[in-house]
């Protein structure tokens, strides 16, 4: 399913014929993080492909994958290598991994020719191409001669119109999506088509400019849209509240202004707020919560409250449906990761109670692995900026350009 409605058609579409002996080139979302070893710190997204490239074996595919790592520029980077990734998918699936250092290369499409059927082939970064960010045509053709089938699972990536990800859908066919992106696909845009209600939306993070898109887009789809992070203070600053030294975008005071209007009882900002002088470790001992309109003057929001984090709780708790991207405060410094926690178990517990929980990816979806929780919840995005997007409404470039499904006999 696309953020407009219509279906994409999937690998399950797919006939024995399409596959058996076919090469599918995958894009998969393998930008992880590696450490100064070049090892890989944080293997999530490598597993979330492996039930595509098991799938796509299994029904006699020959699979290539390619994928981003990071910013290299547009040239090679050793930095940036994809080789550490190989490795480490070598060590997760039972199949040998090859890795070929080039992409769009005469090296790299014979690699793919000879491929045998227990192997899984990894180019190298795409990013060390010049035109793959500006979507070159000339460069979306030679990656394509690298399959016979498109295979787009990287969903984390499919806000950009790239050529690993719009500009080869367009060229070789059978272009469809890979299993975890149906997965986001059919969370993310079941939660905007259907939810089970009460359905209700939890947006953190720092800046209101970063998600007055989403609040517009969910705000009359919602039973309910709870608010934290700091960007809560540019709220608190529209309504005539202190807000201390507090991060505030003055740009966007009567935006807030207007969306609290708009809104009514709909939106609920913290009830109160964890404050502290400073993020160090000095200011961060002298934490205290207050009441929202009780904020001193020389110290700043780092958190909701704690009376925020149980109201916010009790209304997860009766919610069917839950979205939530953002964390509710500085998670990465205690004690400011207890409002973002409380949300996390809140979720965790209306999961096991039978209600839909989607964690839409970036700094939230972070915070969930942090806590130990995300086996907990129903979806926990792989797309940060890909999940908020699609809950904008806008077109995500990589899956527009997919086949759309047959049509039901």
């Amino acid at each position: 399913m696309s953020a407009a409605g219509t279906r994409k058609a999937g690998i399950r579409d797919l006939t024995d014929a399409q596959l058996r002996g076919r090469r599918a080139l995958v894009r998969v979302d393998f930008n992880v993080p590696l450490d100064a070893q070049r090892h890989v710190t944080d293997d999530t997204r490598i597993r979330a492909a492996i039930p595509t490239i098991q799938l796509l074996l299994s029904r006699g595919a020959r699979v290539i994958l390619m994928s981003h790592l990071g910013r290299p520029k547009g040239q090679p980077d050793p930095t940036y290598s994809l080789e550490p990734v190989a490795a480490r998918l070598g060590e997760l699936i039972p199949q040998k991994v090859v890795f070929v250092a080039s992409t769009d290369t005469p090296e790299a499409v014979a690699a793919s020719r000879a491929l045998g059927p227990s192997e899984v082939l990894l180019l190298e970064n795409t990013r060390f191409l010049a035109g793959e960010e500006t979507n070159d045509p000339q460069v979306a053709r030679k990656l394509a001669a690298l399959g016979d089938v498109f295979v787009n699972d990287a969903f984390g990536s499919a806000h950009r119109a790239h050529a690993s990800t719009e500009g080869v859908a367009r060229v070789v066919h059978p272009a469809v999506a890979g299993l975890l992106m149906e997965q986001e696909l059919a969370y993310l845009g079941g939660a905007l088509r259907n939810p089970v209600r009460p359905f209700i939306a939890i947006l953190g993070g720092a800046k209101i400019s970063g998600k007055i898109d989403v609040i517009r887009q969910l705000l009359p789809q919602v039973d309910g849209m709870l608010i934290g992070g700091a960007m809560a203070c540019t709220f608190y600053e529209a309504m005539g509240l202190g807000v201390g030294t507090s991060l505030v975008e003055p740009d966007r005071v009567e935006l807030a202004r207007t969306l609290v209007a708009e809104a009514g009882a709909r939106l609920t900002l913290p009830h109160d707020a964890l404050v502290a002088p400073s993020l160090d470790a000095a200011g961060a001992a002298r934490a205290h919560a207050v009441p929202r309109d009780k904020i001193p003057a020389d110290e700043a929001m780092y958190d909701i409250g704690p009376r925020t984090s149980e109201s916010y709780a009790r209304a997860i708790g009766i919610a069917k449906t839950i979205v939530w991207n953002g964390p509710m405060g500085v998670f990465e410094t205690p004690p400011f990761d207890a409002g973002t926690r409380a949300i996390a178990e809140a979720m965790a517990e209306a999961t096991a109670r039978g209600a839909t929980t989607i964690v839409g990816g970036g700094d939230s979806a972070a915070a969930v692995v942090q806590a130990g929780l995300a086996s907990r919840m129903s979806h926990v995005s792989t797309g940060g900026g890909a999940s908020l997007e699609f809950l904008e409404g806008k077109p995500l470039p990589g899956v527009a350009a997919l086949d759309d499904a047959p049509a039901a006999a």
